[in-house]
């Protein structure tokens, strides 16, 4: 079946003067001047932006209730208006970066309806809004659709797709996906391994992603904050303090900087051990390394000290907290009242009481 191709009507071809128009002579170049056809183009593609973001806040306007029928009807609308077949990436690239997922899906059936020649990153940019949303299924049955279509997955559709399963909580399918990946001899970047650590990390499975952080070590991929920050988090909701200080502490010969996830990460894993006194010893450190602290930051530092009954250690971190003008917040009330009753400091506690009432 012969592909459908929008209307030639507005096609951005240059007109025959421009496209007649001789070369600008070296001098030109040299002095800044333009071709014709060259500003022209640039014309043309102004143009086609404000008629791109019109049809985005016409499809935007359409999403609460999702009107489909609307949605075609502006589609139909806007490619013979605009026929360029760069128009269609650009509207659910749009979609895409504002989470109109909804919109982006009923846009490219409308693609597929009309076979538009679509290509990866036409499902990439509504996979991309899937991983946005957290819509994991409609992020793998775009993968499928893709195989129908015979259009090759890549490292980016991958990559969002598995970012979809790991904010879903749905660790097993990204690892699934991670799998696949290798499979086809996909090269991982730290993105991949990134995702599929904070996948093992929100589902628990701190040994998993363990693994998957040697993998990336051992295929020598560059790791960042974030693949460092996923790895700490897994360890530390499970209470594997040794393991989380082991992989912050080489940090610095991977080359990659401490920030406040990662020493957050570090001092939760230390909190949550009852270890406190390493907990503030990488409190001090963050001061040192002069990395910003943060309500986590404190909240996690107070809580490791109100855990053994240092009432005044949490005290004096509550104190600096109030000073510094970080926000406090209720978890961070209630380990300072907590350590101060601990501490048979009732005064303080009701004071503290009073101050998180206000």
């Amino acid at each position: 079946m012969e592909r459908w191709r929008p209307s030639a009507r507005l096609h951005a071809v240059a007109p025959p003067a421009l496209a007649r128009s001789p070369p600008c002579s070296p001098r030109c170049q040299m002095a800044g001047v333009r071709h014709p056809t060259a500003l022209w183009a640039t014309e043309m593609n102004i143009v086609q932006d404000v008629e791109v973001q019109s049809v985005l806040q016409t499809l935007l306007s359409l999403q609460v209730p999702l009107q489909p029928g609307a949605v075609f009807a502006a589609l139909d609308q806007a490619f013979l208006s605009c026929p360029d077949p760069r128009t269609g990436t650009r509207i659910l690239s749009g979609l895409g970066k504002r989470r109109a997922v909804n919109c982006a899906l009923l846009t490219l059936s409308w693609h597929e309806k009309h076979m538009y020649e679509l290509n990866v990153y036409h499902y990439g940019a509504v996979i991309d809004a899937c991983a946005k949303a957290a819509a994991w299924e409609d992020a793998l049955r775009l993968f499928g659709r893709m195989k129908q279509n015979n259009i090759e997955s890549s490292l980016i559709t991958f990559s969002a797709a598995m970012s979809a399963c790991e904010k879903a909580g749905e660790w097993q399918k990204a690892l699934l996906l991670f799998g696949v990946m290798v499979q086809v001899g996909l090269e991982l970047n730290a993105i991949t391994f990134s995702a599929a650590i904070s996948a093992c990390e929100k589902g628990g499975e701190w040994e998993k992603a363990l693994q998957v952080f040697g993998a990336s070590v051992q295929g020598k991929v560059e790791s960042d904050t974030i693949t460092f920050g996923a790895a700490i988090s897994a360890c530390a909701k499970r209470s594997q303090w040794g393991k989380a200080l082991h992989i912050f502490s080489v940090m610095p010969h991977s080359k990659v900087q401490f920030n406040t996830v990662t020493f957050n990460a570090a001092i939760s894993a230390c909190e949550r051990s009852t270890k406190w006194q390493e907990a503030l010893q990488l409190f001090s450190e963050m001061i040192q390394s002069k990395v910003q602290l943060d309500t986590i930051t404190y909240s996690a530092s107070i809580s490791s000290c109100e855990k053994v009954g240092e009432w005044d250690k949490a005290l004096q971190l509550f104190g600096r907290m109030v000073l510094g003008r970080v926000d406090v917040n209720t978890v961070t009330y209630n380990a300072a009242i907590s350590a101060c009753e601990k501490g048979g400091e009732w005064k303080t506690a009701s004071q503290l009481f009073g101050m998180m009432a206000t």
